[in-house]
């Protein structure tokens, strides 16, 4: 695959999915309007050939980096393969910007080198590519990063060329990491769509993005995106870099999470439910999830650790959670636990965890102890959801099997010990 092809797979891919979004246009299809464009302002006096070598400037320049230095501006050169086409500066006056973020810089033009806007081979460069594709759309608002501010200076100069009113600019912060330096998709997670895929929700997302370089005036953070939509201004964005608190974006997305519908927050997880490992022929009960699970995941990728006991047709065993709690006697122990909860009234977590407490009392133990090797029977680890809500969600049948399996498991485990001799 050659890198253009690669290049418009990997757009493609991008936008797959959002359908709101015309084109993808790309640039290089435009590449013909792009050259006349040039040849007009060469025609009208505006560019010129230049034939200078980046050696030939430095010999001149000396050391210093001081641009182009107009060497080519009245040689009358024409057309030869290898000579660049260079726009024309004006020596006096300035270039005054409009932009509604930093106001209305100005450049002068004295200080603004002849550029170049076609390569020795021809090809136009991204200067009046980007300044013609925006005029044959009629564009009227550029709203791009800052970095891109040292150019605002000559893009105007070549919507002026060309006979067009230049654009408003509105030139935003970058965005910086935790190490203040600028976002880079080399480096940093930038592609909306991993966030997505990781457990951030779409609404969480657009209500902090929106809050990066700008704030409604207020001390609310959460709100709807019509109300954001609505107090947004350009104007009122700041012109410091914005700092992405991956942090702040995932308090913010469980703050969603927590504000979501019962209904609507099991069908958002259900597709992190476990898949290609044995699974039960039914959800749990009712297709509920436990009470408080959502009060315990920030990103819904954590949901599959809170309740997959609940899809699998049995628990995953964790060793250390296994060691942890089945010390004493945990055969009598879960014995005892399983006949309370058998005649226990399932529709109440509260008599299951009486269950439980009786279990206890029978063997000298509290609470803790005494529910931990059923939490590890069902549900293989030692922390994790209220344990008697899940129990009532995952049902009876399937809660005594599982601690029947974790019976069957201890016994024969100890009559291993048992065989076992010394010499």
């Amino acid at each position: 695959m050659d890198r253009r092809h690669h290049q418009r797979a990997g757009v493609h891919r991008h936008l797959q999915g959002r359908s709101a979004f015309e084109g993808p246009y790309f640039q290089s299809q435009n590449a013909d309007r792009h050259s006349e464009a040039a040849q007009q302002l060469y025609t009208q006096g505006r560019a010129y050939y230049c034939d200078c070598t980046r050696e030939q400037l430095q010999e001149r320049t000396g050391s210093q980096h001081l641009g182009y230095d107009g060497f080519c501006r009245d040689r009358g050169l024409e057309y030869v393969e290898g000579r660049a086409l260079r726009f024309r500066t004006p020596t006096e006056g300035e270039t005054v910007v409009v932009d509604l973020i930093r106001g209305e810089p100005s450049f002068p033009n004295s200080a603004i080198e002849d550029f170049v806007i076609s390569r020795g081979d021809g090809s136009p460069v991204f200067l009046i590519a980007n300044v013609v594709d925006d005029l044959d759309e009629g564009i009227t608002l550029v709203i791009r990063g800052d970095e891109h501010l040292s150019n605002t200076h000559k893009q105007q100069l070549l919507w002026e060329a060309l006979g067009a009113k230049p654009p408003v600019w509105a030139h935003l912060p970058v965005i910086v990491n935790e190490k203040r330096q600028k976002l880079s998709k080399r480096r940093d997670k930038v592609a909306l769509d991993d966030y997505l895929a990781e457990g951030y929700l779409p609404e969480s997302m657009t209500n902090y993005l929106m809050l990066l370089g700008w704030g409604p005036g207020d001390d609310i953070e959460l709100r709807p995106y019509a109300e954001l939509e609505e107090k947004f201004r350009v104007e009122d964005v700041n012109t410091s870099p914005a700092f992405f608190d991956i942090k702040k974006l995932t308090a913010f997305n469980g703050e969603y999470i927590r504000a979501l519908p019962l209904d609507k927050f099991v069908e958002v997880c259900e597709p992190r439910t476990p898949t290609g490992r044995p699974r039960t022929s039914t959800r749990p009960r009712g297709g509920r999830s436990p009470p408080h699970a959502q009060t315990r995941v920030a990103v819904l990728s954590d949901i599959t650790a809170n309740v997959d006991f609940l899809f699998l047709k049995e628990p995953e065993e964790d060793e250390a959670s296994w060691d942890k709690a089945m010390k004493g006697d945990p055969v009598a122990l879960l014995t005892t636990a399983r006949a309370k909860l058998e005649t226990a009234d399932w529709t109440s977590p509260e008599s299951l965890k009486e269950a439980a407490l009786a279990a206890g009392e029978e063997h000298g133990l509290k609470l803790g102890k005494a529910q931990a090797p059923v939490r590890v029977a069902v549900t293989g680890r030692t922390v994790g959801l209220p344990l008697f809500e899940s129990l009532e969600v995952l049902g009876k049948d399937r809660t005594l099997t599982r601690i029947d399996a974790t019976l069957a498991k201890l016994t024969g485990r100890q009559n291993r010990r048992g065989e076992t001799s010394f010499c």
